[in-house]
């Protein structure tokens, strides 16, 4: 399908959500909204202006989208942020196989209101579908359906890469390789990716069979996780507020497309909004204790089975825009880990018990194992065995004890973090967890930098 017979994606789609545009010195926040650092904000339109955009620039530049990571891989304090969602225009489609190319400023968000009407769907997708076609290259996204389909970068074709220098490159697994491995979860750090090619997957319906299953214990969940390994999707909710014979219980989810052909439309956009920043206090371990018993048994049963939506089956918290707002002023930290199988189990019962008597604890608690599908990226994240992703509010004298602690722990048991979630992590720390960044230090263009960067490396640009 030519660019011609391409509707054209509604820009008031992210309305609601969109980060501040004006050229300029602007507030730019991570979803996480720590660290807060000042940046110039440069808007990106066309594809051929990034070099012209940046020359002359200071302070090192960075290509960003919609700010969703929730660390500091997005910011880069006193630089310049090159802002990518004006670039937001489909380019092709082919119906025959799936494959869609568009502008990197496009969201997952803009790609489903024109997939789904027509039969198709992500290939992969990440708990939230306000990030960029770009944003998910450049952090290698993972979903529910890891242990079958691997990460997002498993399914892009191929993508135009644009240095500072002008340079262009069409970057591939066959042509150009080495630079398509190294941005596929660069960290958008090898250059702005202009375009990209994805390939899509058929569907016939919106719906999806859904079941939730209790669990006691880390062990019922590993039976599961076993049990339902050619499920394509899953994922667990697990209590880690709780104690004693509660201890790591949780609900397993799991789902596949519907196979009934159903109604196929585009989703109404969110009118829920998270109204004000809540009170530093309001998040506390009682209070989220007293959300996981009542979270635990809404589901009446055991098990239940229905035919669900995809929305609240992927993007439950997408309904309510500015949820993070609910951390309060101060923002939060997540922290994800990825430990492989021989450690799994021991590593998440000895993380989850340090974080039960820690006096924190989190509500939005998400357990998950990783498939061996390898990723094409040289820096992705995932590796076989068992993530857990947390929120904690920000309390200064005790979220980043505990998060170095935790982060400590990790690296015991052969893990690692997910840099796309990370504000707090040592430079130790991430060149144990990740050996070949000095790899990717090769391919970094010199004039892109972030935060998060300068933090874990040192390596600053070459201005």
């Amino acid at each position: 399908m030519p660019l011609s017979a391409v509707p054209a994606v509604a820009s008031d789609r992210l309305t609601s959500e969109a980060l501040p545009q004006p050229e300029g010195q602007a507030p730019f926040e991570s979803w996480g909204r720590f660290p807060r650092y000042p940046g110039r904000i440069v808007p990106m339109h066309w594809q051929q202006d990034f070099p012209a955009n940046i020359a002359g620039l200071h302070n090192g530049a960075l290509p960003v989208g919609m700010g969703r990571s929730y660390g500091d891989s997005c910011l880069l304090k006193d630089g310049n942020l090159v802002l990518t969602t004006g670039m937001n225009r489909l380019l092709h489609f082919d119906p025959e196989t799936g494959i869609l190319t568009a502008e990197a400023g496009l969201t997952l968000a803009q790609i489903l209101d024109f997939a789904v009407p027509r039969g198709f769907f992500l290939p992969v997708t990440p708990g939230t579908k306000y990030v960029t076609l770009g944003g998910a290259i450049a952090n290698d996204i993972h979903g529910k359906n890891h242990h079958v389909a691997g990460t997002f970068g498993n399914h892009v074709t191929r993508f135009e890469l644009v240095r500072s220098d002008g340079s262009r490159r069409i970057c591939s697994p066959t042509q150009d390789p080495d630079w398509f491995s190294a941005t596929i979860g660069g960290l958008g750090l090898t250059g702005m990716i202009t375009w990209a090619e994805i390939r899509l997957k058929p569907i016939v319906s919106r719906m999806i069979d859904y079941e939730g299953i209790q669990f006691h214990g880390i062990d019922e969940f590993l039976a599961l996780t076993e049990q339902y390994r050619n499920v394509e999707y899953t994922v667990s909710w697990i209590d880690c507020a709780s104690t004693g014979r509660n201890f790591a219980r949780g609900i397993f989810m799991l789902g596949d497309h519907s196979r009934v052909p159903g109604e196929l439309k585009p989703s109404p956009q969110p009118r829920l909004v998270f109204p004000f920043e809540a009170p530093g206090f309001a998040l506390n371990h009682t209070t989220v204790s007293l959300f996981n018993t009542a979270f635990f048994h809404k589901q009446m049963k055991p098990r239940v089975q229905a035919l669900q939506d995809y929305e609240p089956f992927f993007y439950p918290l997408d309904k309510v825009l500015h949820w993070n707002r609910m951390y309060g002023k101060s923002g939060l930290l997540q922290f994800q880990y990825a430990i492989p199988w021989e450690s799994a189990r021991e590593a998440t019962i000895t993380i989850l018990g340090e974080i039960a008597k820690s006096g924190l604890a989190s509500f939005l608690a998400v357990l998950k194992a990783f498939g061996d599908v390898p990723s094409p990226g040289l820096l992705s994240f995932p590796q076989p065995g068992i993530t857990l992703a947390l929120d904690f509010p920000i309390k200064a004298d005790l979220t980043f004890p505990l998060v170095e602690r935790l982060a400590d722990m990790t690296l015991y048991f052969g893990g690692r973090l997910y840099p796309a979630k990370d504000a707090a992590m040592t430079a130790a720390q991430f060149q144990s967890f990740y050996p070949q960044w000095e790899q990717l230090a090769r391919f970094r263009d010199p004039v892109i930098t972030s935060s998060f960067w300068e933090r874990v490396t040192g390596d600053r640009p070459a201005l």
